[in-house]
């Protein structure tokens, strides 16, 4: 018996080698889904478009292979439809787009505080 993993809840994945690019192949393995999968998946979520090169071969990149593995837990594991694993998906993005924003409108916030403390400090001293 596998054990689970706690991040993606499936069963134990081999842990992804710090390489720039992987074939088709090595993402079948490395996410334990078939190559003709992979390709069905590409044409059913947007987020997922490897490089091809010389010969129409496909090259995916770590945030790749970590979106399919997210993909295979969603259907596989959660059993979610493809529509339903996209929109999750799209409400991932959604999310952390919002979490991005709010963290650039705290930065600036903090920004402007610190400048009208060190003007404060400034006044202080003279």
């Amino acid at each position: 018996m596998q054990a689970s993993n706690p991040e993606t809840g499936t069963a134990a994945l081999p842990p992804i080698p710090a390489k720039r690019y992987f074939t088709i192949g090595e993402v079948s393995e490395l996410c334990g889904v078939k190559a003709h999968v992979l390709r069905y998946w590409e044409q059913e979520f947007t987020q997922l478009k490897p490089v091809k090169r010389s010969g129409n071969r496909r090259y995916y990149q770590h945030h790749e292979v970590m979106l399919i593995r997210r993909i295979r837990h969603l259907l596989y594991d959660e059993g979610f439809t493809i529509s339903g694993a996209r929109n999750r998906l799209g409400e991932a993005a959604i999310h952390q787009h919002e979490e991005t924003e709010a963290a650039t409108r705290y930065k600036a916030l903090i920004a402007d505080l610190r400048h009208e403390i060190e003007t404060t400090l400034a006044a202080l001293k003279s």
